[in-house]
């Protein structure tokens, strides 16, 4: 893959401190600018920005699309990360006590566009996933 130019994507959380612990500690993302009502990190190179939204955890408002016979959680975001740092993840997050919407697996083993995912959710009930492809040439593969 060529240099990818880091994406920047903003979104709610009811909780700051809960935020700065999660994405701060949890997934080991440094932190950068923040004030009273929002909080920037570096979340592998990407700016993520938690924004205070006062009011009760938003994972009611997901939605679930079928995906490799498992129900994927719309919206969700993340990164797509190598190999090795994606089971580095999987156990940092296995040794922090985060609950997996969908477990670390790999999806559409053998076929076109095979990909280890996982996916979980944030203290304010944001969606995540995180994959990784043995062979990066097939992120956008058909």
């Amino acid at each position: 893959m060529t240099n990818v130019t880091p994406f920047h994507i903003a979104f709610p959380v009811n909780d700051l401190a809960a935020a700065r612990h999660f994405y701060g500690t949890v997934l080991g993302c440094p932190e950068g600018r923040s004030s009273d009502q929002w909080i920037d990190f570096d979340l592998f190179g990407h700016q993520i920005v938690a924004h205070l939204k006062p009011g009760a955890a938003n994972e009611d408002n997901l939605h679930h699309n079928p995906v490799d016979g498992h129900d994927v959680p719309v919206p969700h975001f993340g990164v797509v990360l190598e190999m090795d740092q994606w089971h580095a993840l999987a156990e940092r997050l296995r040794g922090a006590g985060i609950k997996f919407v969908i477990e670390p697996y790999i999806r559409f083993k053998g076929q076109v566009g095979e990909q280890a995912t996982m996916f979980f959710l944030d203290p304010a009930g944001n969606a995540l996933e995180f994959k990784a492809f043995a062979d990066m040439s097939q992120l956008f593969a058909k």
